[in-house]
């Protein structure tokens, strides 16, 4: 292992031999934490090319099991975004891509700190099962179309140690880190593509447009590597995707999409692109063809009832799909504008760590989450607004009080003179780069 670490701390390439000797020995726990700390550390310092991140990403999936969906027929099309606030593409995409013919098979995660994850959201559906075993799932998925359940422990287990020393040794922040991170969990999910949406700004990893193409490029080149087809989208998240922040809030927002409303929002518009692209990768289709198909099984409600089926199928409540406003209660008070001017910025972390800390987040795993508190945001950047005018619909819990939600969330949004609408959608990456 010190011959590892020396080569790759004079910016040395490191061979397959030698990056599979660090990873599994290191999941087996033959190489101790000070030692992997210091070859991450190396990593974060001088890099990786190509070939050396397809080869870190390899070693850290072939740790585990590898997902087998041979039993599903049809090209079967992964989505994965790198995290955000208010991000709710999977209950939105993944009926909508079912009902016109991809088989979306599904394996997701649990929130921690300011985003939110697709496993707490769906928990806020009475009765939905997150927890299905891989028989269950396989049939759901056939039966239905579409199937979401909770990520297996035994999925690239190297990469959840190693960036549980990642997060602690300030080695987070590095491109083939991040990369091989994602992609090693990726390449074991089973599916024969994949669509990433890849988050910049403030409220993601990577905080410009040019550093999310660059992580874009790398995941889709380990991918081809892998003979893995993936594109990628790179996606603005300098305020909250969508305008519900907390688990019932989100669900409702998604099924306000399935039944047709919300055509005007960024969460519409990011839902239909990584939708099109996760259909013309399974059907073989032409972007426009999917597009058009798409828009259709919105139309027709078919978008809708495949997520009803999919509720059901899972032990949920399909009337949650007629009448999402049950999953929580009023808004306890209305936060206002405190003057005239443009909403100049909604800063997504600050508004995600404020949802967080009125329950509907955890600050570590087995934390309890309330999944009827959050906040509706009544306006976007680049939006005017009126001194008295609401800006936010609060939904409180027990876990803050109202003149403390107030407080945060003034220091969380800026009301100034002027503010361009930006957009959303920045960038595609393909395998031609």
């Amino acid at each position: 292992m010190l011959e590892i670490i020396e080569r790759k701390r004079w910016g040395g390439k490191l061979s397959r031999a030698m990056i599979e000797d660090a990873v599994l020995g290191y999941t087996r726990g033959e190489i101790p934490d000070y030692q992997m700390s210091a070859l991450l550390m190396a990593i974060c310092l001088n890099g990786m090319d190509e070939e050396e991140t397809f080869e870190l990403t390899r070693a850290m999936a072939r740790s585990g099991e590898r997902v087998d969906l041979t039993a599903i027929p049809g090209v079967k099309v992964d989505k994965h975004s790198t995290g955000g606030v208010a991000d709710t593409t999977t209950l939105v995409i993944g009926p909508w891509a079912a009902a016109v013919g991809v088989p979306v098979a599904k394996m997701s995660g649990r929130g921690l700190s300011f985003t939110g994850g697709t496993i707490d959201k769906l928990e806020a559906i009475p009765g939905f099962r997150t927890d299905l075993s891989m028989a269950e799932f396989t049939a759901a998925v056939r039966e239905v179309g579409v199937a979401v359940t909770g990520q297996s422990g035994e999925l690239a287990p190297a990469d959840k140690k190693i960036y549980a020393l990642r997060d602690v040794t300030g080695t987070v922040e590095s491109l083939p880190l991040i990369a091989s991170s994602i992609m090693s969990k990726k390449l074991s999910s089973g599916a024969d593509g994949l669509v990433l949406d890849v988050k910049c700004g403030e409220g993601a990893f990577m905080a410009t447009k040019e550093a999310g193409e660059e992580l874009a490029r790398a995941m889709v080149r380990i991918a081809g590597s892998a003979g893995l087809r993936a594109v990628a989208l790179v996606t603005a998240m300098d305020q909250p995707l969508g305008e519900n922040i907390g688990n019932a809030l989100e669900v409702a927002e998604a099924i306000e999409i399935l039944q047709g409303g919300r055509k005007d929002s960024d969460l519409y518009r990011v839902c239909r692109a990584l939708a099109a692209e996760m259909t013309a990768l399974s059907l073989g289709l032409e972007q426009r063809e999917a597009e058009k198909r798409l828009d259709a099984a919105l139309s027709t409600g078919e978008a809708l009832e495949k997520f009803r089926a999919m509720v059901a199928r899972q032990g949920g409540d399909p009337e949650t799909a007629d009448h999402p406003a049950r999953l929580y209660d009023p808004p306890a008070f209305v936060i206002t504008a405190w003057r005239d001017g443009v909403i100049e910025a909604q800063h997504p972390r600050a508004l995600g760590l404020l949802a967080q800390r009125m329950g509907a987040g955890r600050e570590k795993l087995g934390d309890a989450i309330d999944p009827k508190v959050g906040l509706v945001l009544k306006k976007r950047v680049g939006d005017p607004v009126a001194a008295g005018e609401p800006l936010c619909e609060v939904h409180l819990g027990r876990r803050m009080d109202e003149a403390a939600v107030r407080e945060r969330f003034k220091e969380a949004v800026v009301i100034g003179e002027k503010a361009e609408k930006r957009p959303v959608l920045l960038a595609r990456i393909d395998e031609t780069g």
